[in-house]
């Protein structure tokens, strides 16, 4: 089953300094029946304007994964963390019993676009942590490539949850198969051109696919594409 979620439907806002879309319920946006889709709570698509950002803030019983598109990111925790991510960086979080941090864009000129996506962990009351991460942008090429997955590893930030984020990159007419186990989920989200899925659904840029009891996924680009694959319980 594949349930496509058009860009247009999302809830699009603009605040001036920050502007994107939810694709689940936050903030002012709550739609009881949109809260989830397996662990996953939270798929915000942001760009914040030069200079601006968030203030000081708590989580708990969560991992938060920020996925920075272009521009540069800057968090900073009660934990003493400073990091500054641009693309090719992943940020995540684990809040665990509790963490107070900030995120600014770290520049004067130039916008911020992220992806900030919110799991539930495996396991509540976990010790807060902070990891950076790097991975090649030329290995999107053609792949499916995990930056997020439970195991880490030196390319790969770690995450208390059961699930793998993967990025891509085709070319026109490119295409890919995932299959994954029986009873598990997907999260598609095309953030640039235009993928086809199964042959049955034509995604563009800013729309979302879950889909569920489907072990195997082809996914061919309508024109180049870069998207996001989230392999969940």
């Amino acid at each position: 089953m594949i349930n496509v979620i058009p860009s247009e439907a999302r809830a699009s806002f603009d605040r001036g300094w920050l502007r994107g879309s939810h694709s689940f319920s936050f903030g002012e946006y709550q739609d009881a029946e949109n809260t989830a889709f397996g662990p996953m709570r939270v798929a915000n698509d942001d760009v914040i304007a030069p200079g601006r950002g968030f203030g000081a803030h708590p989580h708990s019983d969560m991992e938060i994964v920020s996925i920075v598109l272009n521009g540069k990111l800057r968090h900073e925790d009660n934990l003493g963390n400073v990091a500054v991510t641009s693309f090719g960086g992943i940020q995540r979080m684990s809040a665990g019993s509790g963490m107070i941090h900030t995120e600014h864009n770290a520049s004067d000129t130039e916008e911020v676009r992220l992806l900030q996506l919110w799991f539930m962990p495996t396991t509540r009351g976990l010790q807060p942590s902070y990891e950076t991460t790097s991975f090649d942008p030329a290995a999107l090429t053609g792949a499916l490539l995990p930056v997020v997955s439970p195991e880490g590893g030196p390319r790969v930030a770690s995450i208390h949850q059961d699930m793998t984020i993967y990025l891509s990159r085709l070319t026109k007419g490119e295409a890919i198969t995932y299959k994954q186990d029986e009873g598990r989920r997907q999260y598609i989200f095309v953030i640039e051109g235009k993928l086809g899925l199964n042959g049955e659904h034509d995604l563009t840029a800013g729309d979302t696919a879950r889909v569920e009891q489907t072990q195997v996924t082809e996914l061919q680009a309508g024109e180049d594409a870069f998207f996001m694959l989230i392999d969940l319980p």
